[in-house]
């Protein structure tokens, strides 16, 4: 019973907070303590098709030259696969709303393609804990993405946990690499 109580709340305080981000504006006037902070979304990850450069970031001046991190019109598929969440937490941040827009954009144009959203957490807490919240996760990628008009048919969300870490250190940098949702597109 009282199991039942914590997660009605905890799912009461995820609610709220998903509320609270999609009225939200996101500050675009300048940079952010975000921009300043060296962390996960500085770093150049490995995507799916093995590049390393991660083409444009949130932002930048992509293939298609048009700022869209994309190969070229806007039903084209974002060669950026990672969005990242802070410590303990599944609410998406201002900051990845464009990735995960183009991502929507793509999906909705292309209606025979589907991608896995794999959840991933750093190492603190136990492991039930983290194949929870890594699901949280990308749960919150995918309400994102249908609400975007993706058909829930195009997705899959699987939780990984603390199982695949993208970085194997202890430190604060490290953990926050871990802490992501991956899109794998099939």
């Amino acid at each position: 019973m009282a199991f039942a109580r914590i997660r009605s709340f905890f799912y009461l305080i995820l609610m709220a907070g998903l509320l609270a981000g999609c009225f939200a504006k996101p500050d675009t006037s300048g940079p952010t303590s975000a921009d300043s902070y060296d962390g996960p979304h500085k770093t150049r990850p490995i995507h799916a098709d093995g590049d390393a450069s991660g083409g444009a970031s949130r932002g930048g001046a992509g293939a298609g030259g048009d700022g869209s991190g994309q190969a070229g019109g806007p039903a084209d598929k974002p060669t950026e696969m990672i969005v990242y969440f802070d410590y303990d937490m599944s609410v998406i941040k201002p900051e990845w709303r464009d990735l995960l827009t183009r991502h929507a954009r793509y999906l909705a144009a292309n209606p025979d393609v589907k991608v896995v959203l794999e959840g991933h957490c750093d190492e603190r807490g136990t492991r039930e804990y983290n194949v929870a919240l890594g699901e949280r996760r990308a749960n919150a990628v995918q309400r994102f993405l249908t609400v975007q008009g993706v058909s829930a048919s195009q997705l899959e969300v699987v939780s990984y946990g603390e199982e695949k870490p993208q970085a194997t250190g202890t430190t604060e940098a490290d953990y926050a690499k871990n802490r992501r949702v991956e899109f794998r597109y099939e």
